[in-house]
């Protein structure tokens, strides 16, 4: 054992090791107290190490290796004494080389594919939390965040901040409001769209439209009626239409391209525009000119849309959005097949403001008040999906959950649920999660990379789980690729899970689109299922024996969950989405 672990650290370290054996050289460091042990051991003597290396030569140190700043801990071990021997000198050079080949576990995880624990298939009590009575006791194993770490990058120039009756061209799924816009195409058959620049230009665009964003400070459009507000921190603006430019000089106009005729009138200000066949033309308050075609051409801007009229518009949209919706929740819960439908709104119930109805999630399947979730801790109610008019419960605050319980037995389980994301703070991030994790009940969550993983228990017996842990017990947990990102904060998602024991799949849909989709191996299948006492938006209740908790509660809101005795198709899946979806999907 000692030599292969030799082995597999020295082939990380030259880059040479297999997938497998990267996986075991985790799986041992996560799991073996002594070697957690020794590893707390290693960090300390590396800084001593660091100090004597730096004082005597200033040179470089094997702390200077990648990931090697990763391995600090707050952890406090009693030091190794500064007195310098042969016999220690050695001992230090040989835990040197440890620290080295650790770091470089951390700089090849970082470089390379850096599996996590949700990639593996046991699981501990908490499902991969450790044990050990201490808050931090994970962190001694695990390579976290260091100042060398990559920041994160998104490519954009504007986004969508408001989207009203958009119709996309077939076969195009379409943006949604608060999208990162790129460069290239956006084009739409018609509705109205809201565009704000990073440069702080705004375009209200009507439809039927097509234009090509090129930067932060330019646009060429192509198609399409458009009102630009350029406020002076954008002046330099440009829009470009028929072979010239029209370069804002911090004021307000309007554009209108056709197939046959382009035309700009200046609302407020002053703007200039660039032709590569005549001078440069200054335009003022009032003025017209003709880009392409004539006076004759047809072009009225008294009816151009302002920024008022996409509020009202808007918010006429969203009432309308809300109330079809309310009808969809009424024929929706009429389905046998449903366990539980939660809505933040209490829809055709009574809703005094009373506290005991503010700290209700309500049910909306069965007799009134039969398995309402109930609220606990800072829960805040905020507004929904659609709007001040609708609810959603906000679960950002750690300790903030819903406390519900289902008992009865199952043959299969569909979770929908509408969720907004503001940031995946954690390891994992709750959706709805039995409380003990035992035998046939769910776990539902979203990983740091924006991933959903489902997982049913196998076998909740200590030491039955994969790497030998004596607390491991055995599941699976099933990932989709990822469908979150930092460009996605405050975009509302409708998240599916389907586990189909008869058919032997689980499938896993965002926004109607399959985004995973894995066969139940033999080993991991589970017929009886049961759910019992669980929470939404958080983990508060598993089998522990400490007063030390995960915390995994969601950076974020859910204003809908409904959970089935039944394998939804993808044509039901895609219903739901769209009898859902909140304005400006």
């Amino acid at each position: 054992m000692a030599d292969r672990l030799k082995n597999v650290i020295f082939q990380t370290l030259q880059r040479t090791v297999s997938r497998a054996d990267f996986d075991w050289l985790q799986d041992r460091l996560e799991q073996d107290d002594a070697a957690r042990q020794t590893y707390l051991t290693a960090v300390h003597v590396s800084e001593h190490l660091d100090q004597q290396a730096v004082d005597a030569s200033g040179k470089p140190t094997p702390s200077d290796a990648p990931g090697a700043d990763a391995m600090s801990t707050p952890l406090s071990i009693g030091r190794q004494t500064s007195e310098s021997t042969p016999v220690m000198h050695w001992v230090l050079v040989a835990v040197a080389a440890n620290i080295i080949a650790l770091a470089g576990i951390t700089w090849y995880a970082r470089t390379h594919y850096a599996p996590s624990r949700t990639e593996r298939d046991s699981v501990l009590p908490d499902d991969a939390m450790a044990t050990s009575s201490a808050p931090d006791a994970s962190s001694s194993f695990a390579a976290g965040d260091s100042d060398t770490t990559t920041e994160r990058l998104i490519a954009g120039h504007a986004t969508l901040r408001r989207a009203i009756d958009i119709r996309w061209p077939k076969g195009n799924s379409g943006l949604h409001e608060g999208d990162v816009l790129t460069n290239g195409t956006l084009q739409f058959d018609s509705g109205v769209a809201e565009i704000d620049f990073f440069c702080g230009a705004t375009l209200i665009v009507e439809g039927p439209a097509k234009l090509n964003l090129e930067s932060d400070w330019s646009a060429e459009v192509f198609l399409g009626r458009l009102r630009a507000n350029v406020p002076p921190v954008a002046r330099g603006f440009t829009v470009k239409a028929a072979d010239a430019q029209i370069v804002d000089q911090g004021t307000e106009f309007a554009l209108q391209v056709t197939p046959d005729a382009a035309c700009v009138e200046v609302l407020r200000g002053q703007v200039e525009i660039r032709s590569t066949d005549t001078p440069a033309r200054q335009l003022r308050t009032g003025q017209r000119h003709w880009l392409k075609g004539s006076a004759s051409s047809a072009s009225d801007f008294h009816d151009l849309v302002t920024n008022d009229d996409v509020q009202r518009r808007r918010h006429t949209a969203q009432s309308d959005r809300l109330a079809d919706w309310r009808n969809h929740i009424r024929q929706l819960r009429r389905d046998e097949r449903l366990i539980a439908l939660y809505t933040a709104d209490a829809i055709d119930r009574s809703a005094e403001s009373s506290d005991e109805s503010l700290r209700r999630m309500f049910n909306q399947v069965g007799a009134p008040d039969e398995r309402d979730g109930v609220l606990v801790g800072p829960v805040e109610r905020v507004s929904g999906r659609f709007g001040n008019e609708s609810k959603g419960l906000d679960f950002s605050r750690t300790g903030a959950r819903v406390r519900t319980r289902t008992d009865g037995q199952y043959g299969a389980f569909t979770f929908a649920c509408w969720a907004r994301i503001d940031g995946l703070d954690h390891v994992y991030n709750a959706l709805f999660l039995a409380d003990g994790y035992e035998n046939g009940e769910p776990h539902w969550q979203i990983d740091q990379d924006g991933r959903l993983l489902f997982s049913v228990m196998v076998d909740d017996t200590p030491g039955t789980g994969l790497g030998g842990h004596p607390q491991a017990r055995f599941h699976h947990l099933y990932k989709t690729r990822p469908f979150w990102n930092d460009s996605n904060r405050n975009q509302w998602f409708h998240l599916v899970a389907v586990y189909d024991p008869p058919n032997r799949r689980v499938t896993q849909y965002v926004n109607g689109d399959i985004v995973g989709d894995e066969v139940i191996q033999p080993k991991f299948h589970v017929q009886d299922l049961r759910i019992g006492p669980a929470e939404i938006g958080n983990w508060g209740q598993p089998l522990r024996n400490s007063p030390w908790f995960a915390v995994r509660n969601l950076n974020g809101q859910i204003d809908e969950l409904a959970i089935y005795d039944a394998a939804l198709d993808a044509n039901a899946i895609q219903s739901l989405y769209q009898q859902g979806k909140p304005l400006g999907y």
